[in-house]
C-alpha cells in the first residue's frame, strides 16, 4: 500500500476566519497559513486513497492577510493575532485528523470521514477533496469552532467577533 506523504514543501493548510457583530468593520477577515505539518494519504494499489491522517503543530499559525478593516494589518497587528491564537484560542494545543472513511467517485472527487482533535476534544469531520490528473490533492473543511467547545475571539466586548464557522483548505503536489 503505497504512502503519499505531504507538508510545507509540497503543500499548503490555510485557514480563512469570518467576522460579525455589531463592530464587525472594524475587524478582518483573515487568511492564516499553517507552517508546520505534515500528512499522509494510504492508498490501495489501484491509487484509490483508503485512509488519511494530519498532524498540525497549532503554533505554526501565520497571518497572510486581512482583509476588511478601518485600517490595514501592520507586523505588530500580525504578532498580536498569532500571540492571540497560540495562547487563548489554540492554547498550544496539537490538532490532528484521522480518516474513518475515505469515498470516492469517478470524478476523482473524494469524502473523507474522520475525527479532529481540537483544543483536546474529538469530534467527527467530513473533508471533501479533489484528486487532479497532475498529482494533486486539495480539498476543503469547515470547523464551527464551539462544536469543540471553543468560544470564537471576540473584541470591543463582544461587539467583534470570529465568526463561529472558519474553513479550513488544502492544496497538496506529490
Amino acid at each position: 500500500m503505497p504512502t503519499h506523504a505531504f507538508g510545507p514543501e509540497n503543500g499548503t493548510l490555510r485557514v480563512r476566519t469570518g467576522r460579525k457583530g455589531a463592530a464587525a468593520k472594524a475587524g478582518h477577515d483573515l487568511l492564516i497559513e499553517v507552517t508546520r505539518w505534515e500528512a499522509a494519504v494510504e492508498a490501495a494499489e489501484g491509487g484509490a486513497p483508503e485512509s488519511v491522517m494530519l498532524d498540525v503543530d497549532s503554533t505554526s499559525f501565520r497571518v497572510l492577510e486581512g482583509t476588511g478593516g478601518m485600517q490595514s494589518l501592520d507586523d505588530d497587528d500580525r504578532a498580536n493575532i498569532q500571540q492571540t491564537i497560540d495562547d487563548e484560542v489554540l492554547q498550544r494545543q496539537p490538532i490532528t485528523f484521522r480518516s474513518t472513511a475515505v469515498r470516492a467517485d469517478d470524478d476523482g472527487r473524494l469524502t473523507v470521514d474522520g475525527e479532529l482533535t481540537l483544543n483536546g476534544a474529538t469530534r467527527p469531520l467530513t473533508v471533501d477533496a479533489a484528486l487532479d490528473d497532475g498529482g494533486g490533492l486539495n480539498g476543503r473543511a469547515v470547523v464551527r469552532q464551539s462544536e469543540w467547545g471553543m468560544t470564537p475571539y471576540s473584541a470591543l466586548f463582544g461587539a467583534l467577533k470570529v465568526a463561529d464557522e472558519v474553513r479550513v483548505e488544502f492544496d497538496g503536489r506529490l
